[in-house]
């Protein structure tokens, strides 16, 4: 099984930014699309990111364009969140998602992802 762990979560301040890590570990596939959602107290998970495992195919939710930049590092099995000018809006657990084939049509349908981290805990505060 494919195991997934994120790193880098930790505690910032307004406009600061931090970068996340998900590192895939056990049996990879090479048609995977990798891509990060978020889930904040008392809201659904919404997705924020996503990215080709071979090619430059990526998407993000219209909340994050401009702020965050999602890449990959196929050679060490990761997939990198930089986010940059943050907001309280973007507290939250983050999470890392990947397909083992690709992405049906909606990239943003999570049910669609086969395997999950464990999240990492990103607050933005003051």
């Amino acid at each position: 099984q494919v195991q997934l762990v994120e790193s880098g979560g930790g505690l910032v301040q307004p406009g600061g930014s931090l970068r996340l890590s998900c590192a895939a570990s056990g049996r990879t596939y090479s048609g995977y699309g990798m891509a990060w959602f978020r889930q904040a107290p008392g809201k659904e998970r919404e997705f924020v990111a996503a990215i080709s495992w071979n090619d430059d195919t990526i998407y993000y939710a219209n909340s994050v364009k401009g702020r965050f930049t999602i890449s990959r590092d196929n050679a060490k099995n990761a997939v990198y969140l930089e986010m940059n000018s943050l907001q309280s809006d973007d507290t939250a657990v983050y999470y890392c998602a990947a397909t083992r084939a690709g992405w049906s049509e909606t990239v943003s349908d999570a049910p669609q992802y086969d395997y999950w981290g464990q999240g990492t805990q990103v607050t933005v505060s003051s």
